[in-house]
């Protein structure tokens, strides 16, 4: 983004974002056919697989531990050998949340009918692995599908939704003083806007951390970074809210059943093996799959080179690619990139073509992601972004505060009023709702 300053007028030069103009059976044809084949089998050795790594974990973690001891080893102090039992055990939190995140991932899948071509096998594996880790099975398999099916409009879908200047309670907008598009904006704008937005360093690392660690759950309880129409008190344990129709409202039930039963196995574990026993082996590996699982949507959905929809503009493929595959832990090399990708199937990395056709298991996502690429580089698209780290999540949430009322696509601004991209729509794109302009 190339900044230009003259005569209190601040001006950016902005990336061009094309617009896509493509069918869903142009973006299906491009995938091979095979892909789209499900196999409860071949599914469920991933579960298989996640639980023995965590298990190992667990194993070795524990192998370790018992050399933690003054007759084992001799540390220059007897403080480290607290601080490397904790080290131990942070490392153990961390692994074993990343490869739970697989598990995580595993059960999306099954609300997603991936998992198998039976729905009664992919609701009952769902609901388990869900439940286990504190997740509203059919609740949020309901508004996720809601999601897939609106994603990046502003009124429509369920989840990272751009809060707009007005819900901020910013100034209105003022067309002598900025650029609708962002590309412009003068210095008492910037100002105003920085005043009211801006982020220290600390204050963004302390925000950022919070929404990695309080956001899905908050998301789940009070619908936090969900769809603003909403009312007050919407959540994901009532089956009468707003976002449930009535049929569904057994469903909910069925999900506050696993949470209920969830709740009473933490508690029930933490009065006989004591508190500090749950909250090293479960608790905190629990935390970091909340972490990972904000982490990697927050990423998919959320960047400055993302547009926004409003309904006159809005698609279902448009929608489907406003979206960006990342290699997650990319940025701390390649050997932790490809642990990341590893540990979570693929999830970060694959997240375009899942939202093209939610139903390729994530072992096909692979050579379908390739293919699809393909297809949409024709096209002038390319939809890879950074890789996904807690350094990109910084740099992101202070990149994108908010969204115009008013346009049909909308791209974030930053805390001073500046947009890094503008839409590009191909001159053969243009729709005149059934006009047909050439014979006018």
């Amino acid at each position: 983004m190339t900044v230009q300053s003259k005569n209190d007028v601040t001006t950016i030069k902005q990336t061009e974002v094309t617009i896509p103009d493509l069918t869903i059976k142009d973006l299906l044809s491009a995938i091979p056919a095979h892909c789209f084949k499900r196999s409860a089998i071949r599914s469920s050795l991933y579960i298989a697989w996640d639980c023995l790594v965590i298990g190992g974990i667990y194993k070795t973690a524990t192998f370790l531990d018992g050399f933690i001891t003054p007759g084992a080893i001799n540390l220059p102090h007897s403080v480290l050998y607290p601080v490397a039992r904790f080290s131990l055990w942070s490392l153990y939190g961390f692994w074993t949340g990343l490869f739970a995140t697989g598990l995580w991932v595993v059960a999306h899948e099954c609300g997603h009918q991936a998992f198998s071509e039976s729905k009664f096998i992919n609701n009952s594996v769902g609901w388990v692995l869900h439940s286990a880790l504190g997740v509203p099975y059919h609740s949020w398999r309901i508004t996720h599908a809601k999601h897939h099916a609106s994603t990046g409009h502003m009124t429509q879908d369920q989840v990272f939704v751009p809060k707009t200047r007005s819900q901020l309670g910013l100034s209105e907008f003022d067309a002598a003083q900025e650029n609708i598009l962002g590309s412009s904006v003068s210095d008492k704008v910037k100002k105003e806007l920085w005043d009211a937005l801006g982020d220290s360093p600390i204050g963004a690392t302390l925000g950022a951390a919070g929404y990695l660690l309080g956001g899905w759950p908050a998301y789940l309880i009070r619908n936090a970074s969900g769809q603003k129409r909403y009312p007050a008190g919407t959540n994901h344990f009532n089956p009468s809210a707003v976002m449930f129709a009535p049929h569904q409202y057994g469903s909910i039930i069925i999900s506050d059943i696993g949470i209920l039963l969830w709740l009473a196995g933490v508690a029930g574990s933490i009065y006989n093996f004591g508190f500090w026993n749950v909250f090293r082996l479960y608790l905190v590996p629990y935390l970091w799959v909340n972490h990972w699982l904000v982490l990697i949507t927050f990423l998919q959905h959320t960047d400055p080179l993302l547009p926004h929809y409003r309904a006159p503009e809005f698609t279902f493929p448009r929608g489907a690619l406003a979206t960006l595959d990342r290699n997650l832990l990319g940025d701390c090399g390649k050997i932790m990139g490809w642990i990341g990708a590893h540990a979570t199937h693929g999830i970060s990395e694959t997240h375009v073509v899942h939202h093209i056709s939610s139903k390729i298991p994530h072992y096909n996502a692979w050579e379908a992601s390739d293919t699809l690429r393909q297809r949409l580089k024709q096209a002038g698209i390319v939809l890879q972004g950074a890789p996904g780290g807690w350094r990109e999540v910084y740099r992101v949430f202070k990149e994108c505060k908010f969204v115009e009322d008013e346009g049909n696509i909308v791209f974030y601004k930053n805390a001073l009023g500046l947009a890094a991209s503008r839409p590009k729509i191909a001159d053969d794109a243009a729709s005149d709702s059934g006009v047909e302009v050439d014979k006018l």
